[in-house]
């Protein structure tokens, strides 16, 4: 999914400086009412969505309001099983795994076709993967392809040094339903990895047809100038694209030659709303039926109004992160006096709705390979003093960074966490100097290159796997954390790569003990997140993974 660090990229700049009109779309239907009442023979839902999408080519978006759309036009090889984290069959109505867990095999379904009315294939499916792993210039920019950087790493011929030797070894069509995926080393990650909306099938033809691959302009600001992404976005989802005016509404109607059980509803429009409270309006107005990311502050309200809260599982976790590009941080005694001058406890429960509850790890403990066996940093302000005082550091001042203008559900009320952590810092010995910065691009590029000593920052999991967290933030060195631990980047090495579950569960709890006694951050919420809908709407279920939620079998009764 998106992940939270990549802000979503500009409309107007995906768009390539033109509106798109309804009447050039795929269907010749007249856009929504305003109201989300619709004529009795068309059943309409109208689901009140952040922001615009990105782009509609799955391949080049990272943020989540382009992941729910295509979510529902395109479908991956694996996906993820309903209302949990497990994986489950997509296209693929079965796979195996070699025994080194580097070559992968997965069995297409029978008689799917993309909405083109091109077969489903493995050629089709090896066709996507090397699209993927050829792609050149501004394409490989982490910024524009993130997920494939993130999973695979590299490409055919890498064009910058930051990337890495790609994981990708060749895809091949044993027959028409038989695809095997080769990896250049073993990781257990990838079906996982998979369930990813970037790694949706798109028809071959209409990639080339609608000239996916041209991008112009530069890595913050892509302008993708061919029309695939933006009016032909052809997978072969349930759903199928209607029309888009950006700012307005975009518009998807359902497949009627889907390969499995058709959707239940005629027509999604998306409308975007951008302030939370804005959309809690709109519902209890009737204006549309349904929206994400409902401020736990409003729920009271809407259940009193008659509308449906449905509460996300806590899959997610907020932690206070420490850059050691700044000397300070390099003290593991400033570490250890941070951790137990923070009182956690105190945060979560004034500054968190029902649910929410103490991170001691950096990954959720609903995720397999989790584990509280290693040391703690209970609040302990008398502790933190004589760490400060050890480590012989005289006045010890601590920039730290918050972000404005965001709102996540591992972090609802930046500046609120901000001024509690800040009080406990000062009474540990701590001198602290605030820096705010507007979260996109300031506060997210800030905190990337590592210029934070102290910030502020979270993870919505992508897919179910430890390695979505613990791989994600320590790996291999970043920028963002500024340090190198061979310990750790070998224990988490070895846990992608090791094929038997139960050694990888062994792995994951060890590296979150190194983590714990080496202290690169402090991880301190995990919250459910929380959305809302019309009393006549029934058939979602909320994933934990945001935000991947299927629309197929949502209805209005």
């Amino acid at each position: 999914m998106r992940r939270d660090g990549v802000p979503p990229r500009r409309t107007a700049a995906v768009i390539a400086g033109s509106a798109l009109v309804l009447a050039a779309a795929a269907c010749g239907d007249d856009p929504a009412p305003e109201r989300a009442r619709p004529a009795a023979q068309e059943s309409v839902l109208v689901f009140a969505s952040s922001a615009d999408p990105a782009i509609l080519d799955p391949a080049f978006h990272s943020d989540g309001e382009s992941s729910r759309v295509t979510s529902q036009i395109f479908e991956t090889l694996v996906t993820t099983e309903p209302g949990g984290t497990g994986v489950a069959p997509g296209l693929a109505e079965s796979w195996k795994v070699g025994a080194d867990a580097d070559v992968y095999t997965f069995t297409l379904r029978p008689g799917v076709r993309f909405h083109d009315g091109e077969p489903l294939t493995a050629a089709a499916v090896c066709a996507n993967f090397e699209r993927w792993y050829n792609f050149t210039g501004l394409a490989q920019s982490d910024s524009v392809s993130y997920y494939w950087v993130t999973v695979f790493r590299g490409f055919a011929k890498n064009e910058s040094r930051t990337l890495r030797k790609s994981l990708y070894g060749g895809c091949e069509a044993r027959d028409d339903r038989t695809v095997e995926l080769r990896l250049t080393e073993p990781s257990a990650a990838v079906l996982s990895a998979l369930t990813l909306s970037s790694f949706g099938i798109a028809s071959p033809k209409a990639l080339t047809a609608y000239r996916a691959d041209e991008v112009a302009g530069t890595a913050g600001a892509p302008r993708f100038t061919g029309t695939f992404g933006t009016r032909h976005p052809i997978g072969t989802g349930p759903f199928r694209f209607a029309g888009w005016i950006p700012g307005d509404r975009l518009e998807l109607v359902r497949n009627d030659d889907y390969w499995g059980e058709k959707a239940r509803l005629d027509k999604i429009v998306f409308r975007p709303i951008e302030k939370t409270a804005d959309r809690a309006r709109a519902l209890l107005a009737g204006a549309v039926h349904a929206f994400d990311y409902a401020d736990p502050a409003d729920l009271e309200t809407l259940r009193k109004a008659g509308a449906q809260v449905l509460e996300r599982a806590s899959f997610n976790m907020g932690y206070l992160g420490f850059s050691q590009k700044t000397p300070i941080m390099r003290d593991r005694r400033i570490r250890r006096a941070i951790a137990h001058a923070i009182d956690r406890e105190k945060i979560v429960r004034t500054r968190y709705g029902a649910g929410a509850k103490v991170a001691e790890a950096f990954m959720p403990d609903s995720l397999w390979g989790h584990s509280e066996d290693f040391a703690r940093y209970d609040h302990d302000v008398a502790e933190a003093r004589r760490l400060v005082a050890a480590s012989g550091v005289a006045d010890p001042v601590l920039e730290f960074c918050y972000p404005s203008g965001v709102s996540r559900a591992y972090m609802v009320d930046p500046e609120g966490n901000f001024r509690l952590m800040r009080a406990d810092l000062e009474a540990a010995g701590l001198t602290v100097r605030p820096k705010v910065l507007r979260w996109s691009p300031d506060y997210l590029d800030a905190t990337r290159a590592g210029d934070c000593p102290l910030y502020l920052l979270g993870w919505n999991s992508d897919f179910g796997d430890p390695d979505n967290f613990l791989g994600t933030f320590f790996q291999s060195f970043s920028h963002q954390w500024s340090f190198r631990n061979e310990k750790i980047f070998r224990v988490l090495d070895a846990a992608e790569k090791e094929p038997e579950q139960a050694v990888r569960e062994r792995l994951y709890r060890r590296a979150n003990a190194l983590l714990a006694d080496f202290v690169p951050g402090v991880p301190y919420a995990q919250s459910p997140s929380f959305s809302a809908a019309a009393r006549n709407v029934t058939g979602w279920t909320p994933s934990p993974v945001l935000p991947s939620d299927s629309f197929a079998r949502v209805a209005l009764r």
